[in-house]
C-alpha cells in the first residue's frame, strides 16, 4: 500500500490524472456505444480504445518527461497531440471505402478522429470542453437528421432510362443531346452491346438522370430519333 501510495505521489500520477483518464474512457465509450447500436464497421472498443489512448499520450506528454528536464533540456508537449492526429489516419483510412461511385465510412473515420480529440481534451484536464464536445456530438448525429431529411425534399429527382438503338450510326451524341436539352443531367451511362435475332448489331444504353422533366415528351422525342429501336422507363429497368 505504501509503493502505491509513493507511486501517486510522483508527478502525473495522482487521482486528477485518474480521474482525467477515467473521463475519456467514459465519454469515448458513450460514442462507441452509438456507433454500436448503428451497427457502423468501427465500434465500441475501437473507440474506448482511440479515446484512453489519446488521453493517455497527452497524460504521458505532459508528465512523462518531468525527471530529465534540467537547464538544457526542453520538450514541447504539444508535439505529441498533433502526432496523435497524424497516427489516427490509418485507422480512418481502414473504414472508408469507395463502392462504385459512393463513398462509404467518411462519417465514421470523422467520428473516430472526434474521438481522438474528445480523449485529448480529457487527459489535457479541459474536462468540460471534453464533455460538451461529446454532448455536442449526439446532438449532432440525432438532431440534425430531420434537416437531412428537410435537405432530401431539395434533391433532383434521380430516374434510370434505358435506349436500344442501331450500333454503327453514331447515335449516342444525339441521345445525349436530347436528354440534356431538357435541363437534365446524366449521372451515370452503362452501355452493352449485343445482335437482334436477324443479326443486326444493337446498343443497350441505360442513362441515370437528375431533374425535372415530362418523362412521356422526352421518351417521345427519344424514340423520334431515327436508329431508335425502343426506350424503356421506370422499373422495368431491372429486369
Amino acid at each position: 500500500m505504501a509503493t502505491a501510495d509513493r507511486l501517486l505521489d510522483l508527478s502525473g500520477q495522482g487521482w486528477v490524472q485518474v480521474a482525467e483518464l477515467a473521463a475519456a474512457l467514459l465519454l469515448s465509450l458513450a460514442i462507441g456505444f452509438e456507433r454500436q447500436v448503428q451497427q457502423k464497421s468501427a465500434g465500441l472498443r475501437t473507440y474506448t480504445l482511440v479515446g484512453t489512448g489519446s488521453a493517455l499520450w497527452v497524460l504521458v506528454s505532459k508528465y512523462g518527461f518531468t525527471d530529465v528536464l534540467g537547464p538544457s533540456v526542453s520538450y514541447d508537449p504539444s508535439r505529441v497531440a498533433a502526432g496523435i492526429v497524424s497516427g489516427l489516419g490509418f485507422i480512418g483510412a481502414g473504414v472508408i471505402f469507395m463502392r462504385r461511385d459512393t463513398v462509404r465510412g467518411l462519417t465514421t473515420a470523422a467520428s473516430i478522429w472526434l474521438t481522438s480529440a474528445v480523449g485529448a481534451a480529457a487527459g489535457a484536464g479541459l474536462l468540460l470542453l471534453a464533455a460538451v464536445t461529446t454532448v455536442g456530438y449526439f446532438l449532432l448525429m440525432y438532431g440534425i437528421r430531420p434537416l437531412g431529411r428537410l435537405a432530401a425534399r431539395f434533391r433532383p429527382h434521380v430516374f434510370g432510362i434505358r435506349i436500344t438503338y442501331e450500333d454503327g450510326r453514331g447515335l449516342l451524341r444525339d441521345i445525349i443531346d436530347t436528354v440534356t436539352a431538357g435541363g437534365l443531367s446524366v449521372e451515370e451511362l452503362r452501355s452493352r452491346r449485343r445482335e437482334e435475332s436477324d443479326g443486326a448489331p444493337l446498343v443497350d444504353v441505360t442513362l441515370v438522370l437528375a431533374g425535372a422533366t415530362d418523362l412521356a415528351l422526352l421518351t417521345s422525342r427519344l424514340d423520334e430519333i431515327a436508329g431508335v429501336r425502343g426506350v424503356t422507363t421506370g422499373d422495368a429497368l431491372d429486369e
